[in-house]
């Protein structure tokens, strides 16, 4: 078997492919470009360079700038004009890393992708793959692996799933393996400044001023573009009251922001669209655990499916700052069930409350 190993540089993938390259198989690595890097080509082929010495194996640099910016980059600057919050490291994984990069890892002759998640992945008696979180929970990268198809899950190696971060750091430290970026990776990738410069440049868009309502109609002042917020965002509302506004929706078709008090964030339920299955889907409502963002602990819920693509996420308790456009992903104890597109806001009821 020919094993290849997505480099980022970073420890975990320098970790990861060290692994590999000690286990016996075939291997080489792959370090994609995405055309938003912040050093030239000949700086990043050193850095190159050097991983590969370090770990005995070839790595070859693959451009994948084009399809990146078609299907990451346009996703998320789509987003956001949308008045929604995306999550580009959930599309990257499906659609660059165990898409394009993996297409890339086979013609040059490899049966398998290996990257640097903390992720776990089994099979079951019918042959299907499962997939779990890793063994650190501080570091589970699960979530942002919900949308891979089974096919892609049976090519997916992840030979960090039964490691610590601290257990990665001591075996680098052990083995003298040094990354070429001394940073945590961050989420998003490909933005070098912020996030409304970067839609500026990439969009061309002219933000169009807008009025800020509360949540009872009433008009509180302007906005200089709905682009600048997010549900749950307290900063830049600049409406003095008795108590902090917060974001409780955007509503791109009239340019309105919707605030509110604290207390409107909370909501209990919410709409999940295009979803992907990883388990088989339920017949029925049963219970899980959701992840509304990759940084909130799984919280119980029912979980009732429309469709094959659409379901209903009830909580059993009051969530704040369900965000259209982030991925909600459920569990089963350590198991991934699927995950999907929060898909609507908050819909209040005479209590304010969904």
């Amino acid at each position: 078997m020919t094993i290849a190993i997505a480099i980022s540089g970073g420890i975990d993938s320098l970790v990861a492919a060290h692994l590999v390259a000690q286990s016996g198989e075939d291997a080489f690595g792959l370090h994609f470009l995405t055309g938003y890097e912040n050093i030239p080509l000949p700086a990043i082929a050193e850095k190159i360079r050097l991983i590969s010495e370090q770990i005995q194996i070839p790595v070859h640099i693959v451009d994948l700038s084009q399809s990146f910016r078609k299907k990451v980059v346009k996703y998320f600057t789509q987003t956001y004009l949308a008045g929604k919050t995306p999550n580009p490291c959930l599309v990257c994984n499906a659609t660059i890393k165990f898409d394009d990069l993996l297409s890339e890892a086979r013609r040059l002759g490899a049966d398998r992708l290996a990257t640097g998640h903390y992720a776990r992945i089994t099979e079951d008696s019918c042959a299907r793959r499962l997939l779990y979180k890793g063994a650190d929970a501080q570091k589970d990268q699960s979530y942002f692996l919900a949308f891979l198809t089974q096919s892609q899950l049976r090519r997916a190696c992840f030979p960090l799933q039964d490691m610590t971060k601290a257990r990665v750091r001591e075996l680098a430290n052990r083995m003298g393996l040094v990354p070429a970026s001394q940073k945590e990776s961050q989420d998003i990738c490909f933005i070098q400044d912020n996030y409304e410069s970067f839609l500026l440049r990439e969009t061309k868009f002219c933000p169009e001023p807008g009025l800020i309502v509360d949540v009872n109609g009433s008009i509180l002042g302007e906005h200089s573009g709905l682009h600048r917020f997010t549900v749950g965002q307290r900063r830049g509302i600049n409406c003095p009251a008795a108590a902090p506004y917060y974001v409780v929706r955007l509503e791109p078709e009239t340019n309105r922001l919707i605030v509110g008090f604290k207390d409107r964030l909370g909501v209990r339920q919410c709409r999940v669209t295009q979803i992907n299955w990883i388990a088989p889907m339920p017949e029925s409502a049963m219970r899980v655990h959701a992840r509304i963002r990759y940084r909130h602990a799984a919280v119980s819920a029912v979980l009732t499916p429309v469709n094959e693509t659409v379901a209903h996420l009830r909580f059993d308790q009051l969530q704040y700052a369900v965000t259209p456009g982030q991925g909600a992903v459920f569990y089963q104890d350590d198991a991934v069930l699927g995950g999907g597109w929060i898909d609507s806001g908050p819909i209040f009821d005479s209590q304010g409350l969904s």
